[in-house]
């Protein structure tokens, strides 16, 4: 199978492009390059990648294409507080206009990588994929809006399935430290005390970037009609984890690391989650990952690269820094294209956020 991974250079999408590869899959990628610093080791291997904001593919681009794996968005809330409006240009109607590209060049499979994010204040103990979505920003609403706008584009020519991830974490040649367990591990190796300054009671679902591509692989490998127009919640029951906890794992794993908790936090995100439907939809999909291997394999890579604080620190690894960085330098414009290249801003069709 042909497979065309959008972010193909970011933190989950440098590892799943040789995944895919290794797989069978002829795969290449799509990646506008904004992180392209953030190379904290040398990958094993990579996938031909072209240059590209996905606000400009064109249907040609999809040529020869079996399956899109759509990752490339601005991630993480932070960042989509920094500019709400492109958020909205980029995550929604920038995701629409690759689905419709894929789909007017004929590709059967379209695979999004949303989130378990859309969740946000969960009003139950434990959601599901049919639980009602409380997404808290707009990152997370953009995610709901495009399952919903994508869903409607199925048909018995395109074929798409949404996989809401949970908070991924691990090792990865783009690493970030902008997700939970990385910045507390990140914390751990270079200070030695991870400050909490909330209590640590909200409940996230973690799951490694490796389980996530086998999920996608999964995904790709099972008949369409299983996955046709499908949620499947990717994680684990077993890794639903307060932050707390997730805190004293690390602290566990890392040598001479103190904790300390602090007050109850403003934000209302919380939310459990059931990963039963991935089990029964997919049946060869299990997570080999936990939180623990997670952080004792991020402990080996710090130790192997001589990770210091200001490489922790530094916008190399923080979206939200590396944006600004490159809003304040001038080389990405406002509506964050690129400046020195031409470009037209596209409508994706669907309806208004």
């Amino acid at each position: 199978m042909r497979v065309l991974v959008t972010g193909s250079e970011g933190y989950i999408g440098s590892l799943l492009g040789p995944y895919l590869a290794e797989q069978g899959h002829e795969t290449v990628g799509v990646d506008t390059g904004y992180y392209s610093a953030a190379q904290l080791y040398d990958a094993a291997a990579s996938v031909t990648t072209r240059r590209k904001d996905i606000r400009l593919l064109a249907e040609d681009d999809f040529a020869d294409v079996d399956a899109v794996v759509h990752m490339a968005e601005l991630s993480n809330d932070p960042l989509s507080f920094l500019s709400p409006q492109v958020t909205y240009d980029i995550n929604h109607h920038g995701s629409l206009h690759v689905a419709a590209k894929a789909k007017a060049a004929g590709v059967r499979r379209f695979v999004y990588t949303s989130s378990c994010s859309v969740y946000g204040a969960a009003a139950t103990e434990i959601v599901d994929e049919d639980s009602p979505l409380r997404p808290q920003t707009a990152y997370a609403r953009c995610k709901q809006l495009v399952e919903r706008d994508v869903a409607s584009m199925a048909d018995d020519g395109f074929s798409p399935t949404f996989l809401r991830n949970a908070t991924a974490y691990g090792a990865s040649p783009r690493l970030r430290f902008d997700v939970v367990l990385n910045n507390l591990c990140g914390l751990a190796w270079t200070t030695k005390e991870i400050r909490m300054e909330s209590d640590g009671t909200p409940w996230r679902p973690l799951v490694h970037v490796l389980d996530i591509c086998k999920a996608v692989a999964s995904t790709l490998d099972a008949p369409v009609k299983r996955v046709h127009n499908e949620v499947l919640n990717v994680g684990d029951s077993r890794s639903n984890y307060q932050i707390r906890e997730i805190a004293e794992i690390v602290a566990g794993v890392f040598p001479d690391c103190d904790v300390t908790v602090g007050g109850r936090s403003p934000d209302a995100r919380s939310y459990r989650v059931s990963f039963a439907k991935i089990q029964s939809v997919l049946p060869g999909f299990t997570t080999e990952w936990n939180a623990e291997g997670g952080a004792r394999q991020l402990l080996d890579v710090f130790s192997q690269v001589g990770l210091d604080e200001e490489g922790f620190r530094s916008r190399r690894y923080t979206r939200l820094k590396q944006i600004e960085y490159l809003l304040g330098s001038g080389q990405i414009d406002e509506s964050f294209f690129w400046a020195d290249s031409p470009h037209a801003p596209v409508q994706a069709p669907g309806r208004p956020a």
